[in-house]
């Protein structure tokens, strides 16, 4: 394991780590998790028990990958992304375990594809985000959603297969229509449709 500036990462002795895995500063890795070779882990990150992040996956600072989520390469997290308990972010368009002739899969049968997940983004527990596919800046996806297509900033899915349902802002809460817009109810930060796509009003933008 490859350790990255700062303060080592604390990590569980039943965690399974590839020595070719790099783990950032402060990065928590709890029980039973397990990082692929050549998975780049950030600074201040959680790792939650039996959570598993796949070889190349890259993980930005700020991250938390709840227990038992699966990430699968080749994924891309940007920082400050939550994975809820259960999770699963796929990477094979035509899952099959055979060849039509019934020879087994291997590598070379098949070629990967992944998730992305942009800045500050949520994804529920148990949610199945399938690929490829990405999930837009602050956007949430809803427990237990199957997300099949891209997913905008701000916008809150549900449902299998996940649909827009509403809005919520940077502090997760769903956003309060207003003449000239929407509002957070927690935080007074405003928002404004543009081009069909939600936006930090100018004042609140950052």
């Amino acid at each position: 394991m490859e350790r990255r500036s700062g303060m080592a990462p604390t990590v569980q002795s039943s965690a399974d780590i590839d020595p070719n895995a790099e783990i950032g500063a402060r990065t928590q890795v709890w029980h039973l998790a397990q990082v692929r070779a050549g998975a780049r882990i950030g600074e201040g990150c959680v790792i939650g028990r039996g959570a598993y992040v796949g070889s190349e996956v890259r993980v930005g600072d700020s991250c938390k990958i709840q227990n038992h989520a699966l990430i699968y390469e080749p994924a891309v997290l940007s920082r400050g992304v939550f994975v809820g308990p259960g999770a699963v972010l796929t990477n094979d368009r035509r899952p099959r375990a055979v060849n039509p002739d019934m020879t087994a899969k291997s590598a070379t049968d098949w070629e990967p594809v992944g998730v992305r997940v942009h800045e500050g983004a949520s994804i529920g527990a148990q949610a199945v985000c399938v690929a490829p596919l990405t999930i837009g800046r602050w956007a949430m996806v809803a427990a237990g959603a199957v997300v099949t297509h891209d997913v905008g900033d701000f916008e809150l899915v549900a449902g299998n297969p996940a649909r827009r349902i509403g809005w919520v802002g940077r502090a997760g809460a769903s956003l309060i229509a207003a003449m000239d817009g929407f509002v957070c109810p927690l935080t007074g930060a405003r928002y404004e449709i543009q081009n069909g796509s939600l936006v930090e009003s100018v004042e609140d933008g950052r």
